[in-house]
């Protein structure tokens, strides 16, 4: 069965993005069509880059790095939960795809982003920079408003049509996950 975490990428006091994280989480296992995960990037105390050596080598000197590895070397595929800030993705979430490399490879990825313009801006950028760590990214995403998703920018309501395109995200990344399989067996 294909496992699939769900990256809640934002650390911030008060973020939105924890209860957005547990309906895409909630959503995703009602399916039973994999074992979904989330993944707080809270716990796992990753500071500012702090390994000495390349990700690419491998060679973690942190006890936090290798327990990061560990559990996104678990996963076939990923969905990233993320606000937008300034146009782009928390900083905390570009520390944590950067702290990695090989782990990363020809595994799939699905976004939920959310913010003033449903995030796609951060969507936009994390998906480049996911490309360069070896992620194949779907074609489908989820866009939340916090003017209409969000009662008073905070309590998270979303709108129906977010199930649907959420179940079209998990199943493109289910898709893409299981025919990547070989290339991560290589």
């Amino acid at each position: 069965m294909i496992r699939v975490g769900i990256i809640l990428g934002s650390t911030r006091p008060g973020r939105n993005g924890e209860a957005v994280a547990q309906w895409a989480h909630e959503l995703a296992a009602k399916r039973g069509d994999a074992e979904y995960e989330l993944v707080d990037l809270k716990d796992y105390d990753l500071r500012h880059l702090d390994e000495p050596n390349f990700p690419a080598m491998g060679d973690y000197a942190h006890e936090h790095t290798r327990r990061w590895a560990e559990k996104i070397g678990s996963f076939d595929a990923f969905v990233f939960v993320t606000p937008e800030y300034n146009h782009s993705i928390p900083g905390a979430l570009k520390d944590a795809v950067d702290f990695l490399y090989a782990e990363w490879g020809n595994k799939a990825a699905g976004f939920v982003g959310y913010g003033v313009d449903g995030g796609t801006r951060a969507v936009e950028h994390l998906r480049s920079i996911l490309s360069l760590v070896g992620v194949a990214t779907v074609a489908q995403q989820v866009t939340l408003s916090l003017f209409t998703d969000f009662e008073n920018m905070s309590a998270f309501r979303p709108a129906a049509v977010h199930e649907e395109k959420l179940n079209a995200v998990l199943d493109q990344v289910l898709a893409w996950g299981g025919a990547l399989r070989p290339l991560r067996a290589a």
